[in-house]
């Protein structure tokens, strides 16, 4: 009987814990919602457009990059030689390949799959639930100097993304993903800088890409044009 006792007083609070944990969770994400700009800005945000110049492994690279929510992302890049386009819609998924003139070559179904969640303008962190990611806080840890909540998000197609949420701002300070490189899995970490306002949503204009492994270039992109709620032009759906 005492050991049965002792057990559901442990149950309860197992209970509590994870209660007090995801009542955590829910008030540094919702602080996080308003540092960018509120949930009514967010979910009203439809397309997104960012142009930047980065200088990775000592090449300029320019960057051009479109996303319309739930429907299309598109990454540009061209690097003087040579140039690199992915293109991934909810059904299709294609990549550029340089080594191949620049034809265009059709994405597997697991690879698509894991490549959704870039089609999301605000990010996957942001109504993660209603967007059937899970996401968990692991404590605080410092990142450049700067005291950060970390959280663990797994996307719906189980794809783990790391975020450090900077406690005083409540802005993204890092984040950090595992992706295919040419010495299998690599961790790319990236650094968010120089938040500014875009029509009512704060961007990070400056971001530091570094990696281990190979696969990755390293480097930092400026970005020199953020615009939102733009028409797009249907021809960015297409592998061209």
């Amino acid at each position: 009987m005492r050991n049965l006792i002792i057990f559901g007083i442990f149950v309860v609070a197992l209970v509590m814990v994870q209660f007090a944990q995801a009542q955590t969770i829910e008030e540094v994400l919702d602080k996080y919602a308003k540092a960018l700009g509120g949930k009514d800005k967010l979910l009203a945000l439809s397309s997104l457009y960012l142009e930047g110049v980065s200088v990775m492994n000592g090449n300029e690279v320019t960057s051009k990059t479109t996303k319309v929510q739930d429907k299309l992302f598109r990454s540009e890049l061209n690097f003087g030689m040579g140039s690199m386009v992915m293109v991934i819609t909810p059904e299709k998924g294609w990549r550029s390949n340089p080594r191949n003139g620049g034809a265009f070559e059709a994405m597997t179904e697991e690879a698509l799959k894991g490549s959704l969640y870039q089609m999301d303008c605000v990010g996957p962190l942001f109504n993660f639930m209603a967007k059937g990611h899970k996401a968990e806080l692991q404590g605080k840890e410092s990142v450049e100097g700067n005291d950060c909540y970390k959280i663990k998000l797994t996307t719906s197609s189980g794809k783990d993304i790391y975020y450090w949420i900077n406690s005083k701002t409540y802005l993204i300070d890092q984040s950090s993903q595992k992706g295919g490189g040419r010495g299998g899995d690599v961790e790319m970490i990236t650094l968010y800088r120089d938040y500014h306002e875009v029509d009512g949503i704060m961007f990070p204009f400056t971001s530091e890409v570094k990696s281990s492994g190979g696969g990755f270039g390293n480097g930092t992109m400026n970005f020199e044009k953020i615009e939102l709620n733009k028409p797009v032009d249907a021809k960015l759906y297409k592998a061209e």
